[in-house]
């Protein structure tokens, strides 16, 4: 299958954070792009703005008559999350369309070009946002497919300049390990952060979490390179070059690490040299490690170590990702996405870090029934890093309750000075008791949707 045989593009699920950046590489690339999500949200406005037609109810009439027609010339990439009795699904599936996962025309697309893809449990948001950043604003010719919103582009997709030769264009994909995604990609280089066991609701067991790893860098191009974190058993996987980073240790590491006016400040160290003084902005000891493999990457492509100093000091971030939402001498509201207890622990450590001197109040709302049964001890031992926990009831996402499974299971372990539990509709007038000077928000569900109301409250205290 070739995507030049295409003429329309229809996405089930466009609204997702990985599936509306293709439906924006197709749009600019003069494709007609429509789909269907179950909700409007920010991202499915800005795609209507874009000339998209985008409908929220299940119907197969509200598919455009010009895709109906012409079955042959019409893509349909979907989402797993779309379950197999939608109605525009069996009406697509019957109806001789051609079918794909995300996961497969991302491969397509990015075998045309030189790709980097970023992998790992936790960390490749940030980690292949900073590679994107740091190629864009060294002026390489690139595209890039974002977990996440970044903060200097506004986008969660950079589209690259026109070339004849699609080779010479650097492609950096987050490569997903939900659902074995990142499986149809061939990288030419690859990061990976970490093999944690998660998703276990997909994978049942950590060992084939680390199975789907160790065939993923497998797959990178044999005079390719994987810069893999220091102490993940993947060197006798892969036939590339392997290359260890980390904090501290390895082939690329950090030294002379400061925290001044709550901006990291540290040295790269790499084989052939140390880039000094780099202010990262965006807080955490997690995301200097992830500097570290970004700008691994980025001297392996050909960047100077000054253009990379120059790009890590002007990289912001991506939302919800360690973001500032109040920052005031009296109050602080930082809300961060994390949702495995790994991710919760290196978040929190970081703040303590920063505010050394504030009591932390953590709000955190788990996210899947799974993965609160499956983490529910780590969890508990990470939040109890915060000097107060507020814990939100279980955020379904694509799941349905299983019996027993409730936010009780982490509450009961946490070993915090405070802690208690509390609904959405009684979050306010909780925190407003509390009077916090240091107010964090945790998890992928949707308690971000809280943040302006919580804003409201620390700045009236």
């Amino acid at each position: 299958m070739t995507l030049d045989q295409f003429k329309y593009i229809y996405f089930l699920g466009i609204g997702g954070i990985g599936m509306s950046a293709l439906a924006r590489w197709f749009g600019v690339n003069g494709y007609d792009v429509a789909g269907y999500d179950k909700t409007p949200t920010a991202l499915t406005t800005a795609l209507q703005t874009e000339g998209m037609a985008i409908h929220f109810l299940e119907d197969v009439e509200q598919i455009p008559v010009s895709f109906r027609q012409n079955p042959s010339e019409t893509l349909v990439i979907y989402t797993p999350a779309v379950p197999k009795t939608h109605q525009e699904y069996i009406y697509l599936t019957e109806n001789g369309f051609t079918l794909q996962k995300r996961s497969q025309v991302l491969g397509l697309l990015a075998g045309q070009m030189k790709t980097v893809g970023v992998a790992g449990t936790h960390g490749k948001t940030t980690t292949s946002s900073m590679v994107a950043h740091i190629l864009r604003h060294s002026g390489v010719n690139c595209a890039a497919f974002l977990g996440g919103i970044t903060n200097n582009y506004g986008t969660n997709f950079l589209l690259n300049e026109p070339a004849d030769d699609l080779r010479s264009v650097v492609c950096v994909v987050e490569a997903d390990e939900f659902d074995r995604s990142f499986l149809t990609l061939f990288p030419n280089l690859a990061i990976v952060t970490s093999t944690d066991a998660d998703h276990l609701d997909i994978y049942g067991a950590h060992e084939a979490v680390l199975e789907s790893f160790a065939i993923f860098v497998s797959q990178i191009e044999s005079d390719g390179t994987l810069f893999m974190k220091k102490g993940l058993a993947l060197t006798d996987k892969t036939k590339a070059t392997v290359q260890q980073y980390s904090l501290d240790e390895g082939d690329y590491y950090s030294q002379n690490l400061t925290i001044e006016n709550a901006a990291f400040v540290f040295d790269l160290v790499y084989p052939d040299g140390v880039i000094d003084a780099i202010h990262l902005v965006v807080p955490g000891y997690h995301n200097v490690e992830n500097a570290v493999a970004a700008g691994a990457v980025a001297l392996k492509l050909g960047v100077s170590p000054e253009a990379i100093r120059s790009a890590l000091n002007s990289y912001l971030g991506v939302r919800r990702r360690f973001e500032y939402v109040l920052k005031t001498d009296e109050a602080v509201l930082i809300d961060d996405y994390a949702h495995h207890p790994a991710e919760v622990k290196a978040f929190l450590q970081s703040v303590k870090a920063l505010y050394p001197d504030r009591e932390l109040t953590a709000i955190f709302q788990p996210h899947l029934f799974t993965r609160t049964r499956d983490f529910a001890e780590g969890f508990a031992e990470s939040l109890s890093l915060a000097d107060s926990v507020i814990l939100l009831d279980i955020y379904p996402a694509r799941e349905l309750p299983i019996e027993g499974v409730t936010s009780e299971l982490i509450f009961r372990d946490i070993r915090s000075k405070t802690k208690q539990r509390s609904t959405k509709d009684e979050l306010l007038d909780v925190v407003r008791g509390m009077k916090p000077s240091l107010l964090v928000t945790i998890g992928a569900g949707d308690v971000d949707q809280m943040l302006p109301a919580l804003k409201s409250v620390l700045k009236d205290q």
